[in-house]
Formats: C-alpha cells, structure tokens, sequence
C-alpha cells in the first residue's frame, strides 16, 4: 500500500511539471474537446446517458481493450466514431508517453 502512494506522489509531481510545458497543455486542452466532442455527439445522436458517453469516450481512447458494453447503433454514430478514435487515439498517446518522460525524468533527478 505504500508502494501505490509513493507512485501517486512520484505521478502527480510529474504532472505539475508536465503542466508547466505549453505542448502539454495544448495536447491536455485537445484531448478535453475531443471528449467534450465525443459525449455531446453520443448523447444527442445515440441517445446514451452522459456518464455512458463519457465513460466509452475514455475507455475508447485508452489503449487497454476494454469493453464498455455501449457501442454506436446509427450508420453516423458508426462513422463518428471512427474518426474519433482515429484523432483521439492520437492524442492520448502522446499525452500519456509526455506523462511517462515526465514520470522517468522525475525518478531520474531524485537518484542523484
């Protein structure tokens, strides 16, 4: 249980110093208007429930294979989705792998 807190601490320090870099915030600020996107559209086209378009909108961008039991049922919903994924995969990734230098920079400095 200690573990998980020292990590907590080591991964929020280095988000604070991530939050610091303007290609963060940009990538951060991007990755939100996709989600905003991705949940005003499942919610108005497909009908679901906010928190069902939220939580398939994250768990879709997240590369873990997942299944949310929600998926589009219109021909939009379909295309929609598609690009969705094809711009906010993106996105996530390179926010995540800026997370992780920032992660890796971090335990780096503190062994010195």
């Amino acid at each position: 249980m200690i573990s998980f807190f020292l990590t907590a601490a080591r991964l929020l320090k280095a988000l604070g110093k991530a939050m610091a870099r303007p290609v963060f915030q940009s990538l951060l600020l991007t990755l939100f208007l996709i989600l905003l996107s991705g949940t005003l559209f499942y919610t108005q086209v497909e009908g679901w429930h906010v928190l069902d378009a939220v939580y398939f909108g994250v768990v879709s961008l997240i590369p873990t294979g997942v299944e949310t039991g929600v998926s589009p049922s219109t021909s939009t919903g379909k295309i929609f989705t598609m690009m969705y994924l094809l711009v906010g995969v993106g996105i996530m990734i390179s926010l995540l792998a800026m997370i992780a230098k920032e992660v890796i920079n971090y335990n780096i400095e503190n062994k010195q």
